[in-house]
């Protein structure tokens, strides 16, 4: 958990938020209720989950878990309305992407990716999206809660034997093998990323830029570099932005005794942004 706030330091630190943050009011629950089932949103909210879903969680529901679930779906709605508007934005949190209709797990309780998608379509802001999910797990919450809209489209490019165990099926999963380093992966989302742009034309991509590929991962089961994760979200920015496609980024899962290290990791996506704006302005 330290990890976010040391971002968020390095983010000022490097002069990329020096206008401030952004800073969203908790989600209520009409929202969150648009991706998952009004049931478990009214036991989260209330914090009386039960045993075994807190136990698929991993954590306990408590006051304090259950404001930073509802607050970090509000912030990555808050960053895709920003990305509608400016073409780029990221949310210093989010990419909750266990989190199903029905349930949380794997240390995620609102699936912030769902919820953003599922409200900005509801209200006319976009009719198609993609979610680009380069988290090292598969992303089985997210194609819960999408799976009943076709105009939200999910990709995930994840480590095959890696949690969770039973995948629920995305629109598109590429599964890859354990120890795959930079050259392989990238060359692997080339493949598959620019055709989904241009198959689908979507008005805003959802990025999760998960660091937890690195090689150095506690959780991952690939081997990217710090380059190689550079490289990944040079790529997923300049196909969407090169198209004029709005591209939302969070920053999902990253996993190392190392707050240092594992934040500056997390950095990348939003110098990468950064960058590119700068060379397009």
């Amino acid at each position: 958990m330290r990890k976010y706030g040391r971002l968020t330091e390095i983010l000022e630190e490097r002069g990329l938020a020096s206008a401030g943050f952004a800073r969203p009011e908790a989600a209520p629950a009409d929202l969150i209720a648009l991706a998952h089932d009004r049931t478990y949103v009214d036991h989260v909210l209330a914090c009386t989950v039960p045993r075994d879903i807190e136990r698929r969680i991993g954590l306990p529901v408590d006051e304090g878990v259950v404001r930073r679930a509802r607050t970090s779906a509000a912030g990555t709605l808050m960053a895709a309305e920003l990305a509608l508007v400016h073409g780029l934005a990221g949310s210093a949190a989010g990419g909750s992407h266990h989190g199903q209709r029905e349930t949380g797990a794997g240390f995620c309780v609102f699936n912030d990716v769902a919820v953003a998608a599922k409200a900005l379509k509801r209200d006319g802001r976009i009719q198609r999206a993609l979610v680009v999910d380069l988290d090292v797990h598969q992303g089985d919450g997210t194609a819960d809660c999408l799976r009943d809209d076709p105009d939200l489209f999910t990709f995930s490019m994840h480590a095959e034997k890696n949690y969770p165990v039973r995948k629920i099926p995305s629109d598109l999963d590429i599964s890859l093998a354990d120890g795959m380093g930079d050259e392989e992966y990238v060359e692997a989302l080339r493949a598959h990323l620019p055709r989904l742009l241009d198959a689908l034309a979507p008005d805003l991509v959802f990025l999760n830029a998960g660091v937890d590929p690195h090689r150095d991962d506690k959780l991952g089961r690939l081997s990217l570099s710090d380059a190689g994760l550079r490289r990944r979200d040079e790529l997923v920015v300049e196909e969407a932005r090169s198209r004029d496609i709005p591209l939302v980024a969070v920053i999902g899962g990253g996993y190392s005794t190392d707050i240092d290290a594992l934040a500056r990791r997390h950095a990348i996506v939003f110098e990468v942004m950064a960058a590119w704006n700068e060379a397009h302005s």
